[in-house]
């Protein structure tokens, strides 16, 4: 299969305040909207990309209708410390303060309007057993 792009759909009853919180807060912009569909696009990256979907929408499978749960959205920036300021600083859910994992992460975790938790992450340096963890060209340096 050769994969043209890829993203996350979020399956919400509130489509209007989940495309506000990753608008307000992550910096994406609209590309496509309608009143039971949202595709965003960061502002800073056109690869990245996520669409909010009306939960009990008639293109959803009868059996696949619902929320979204059990979900981490993953997000990798340039400067950790500055967003965890500024997401302290909008009054985001701190689930996770600002840590510096072994496995080589430095990360926080909050979450979005449906619980959908939102890991923002610098790759740092692994240590220990880690280091062996990895191939050479993923190595965090």
């Amino acid at each position: 299969m050769k994969c043209t792009q890829y993203y996350p759909v979020i399956q919400t009853e509130a489509v209007n305040a989940t495309k506000a919180f990753y608008i307000d807060n992550f910096r994406f912009k609209v590309s496509f909207e309608a009143d039971w569909y949202c595709h965003l696009q960061s502002s800073e990256d056109p690869k990245v990309n996520v669409a909010i979907l009306k939960g009990d929408h008639e293109t959803i499978p009868s059996k696949g209708r619902g929320c979204t749960r059990g979900l981490i959205l993953n997000f990798e920036v340039e400067d950790v410390d500055a967003e965890f300021e500024r997401a302290q600083r909008a009054g985001l859910p701190i689930l996770m303060t600002l840590t510096d994992e072994a496995f080589g992460q430095r990360h926080f975790i909050t979450r979005d309007p449906n619980g959908v938790m939102i890991d923002v992450i610098k790759p740092i340096p692994p240590v220990g057993q880690f280091v062996d963890q990895y191939t050479t060209e993923a190595l965090p340096t």
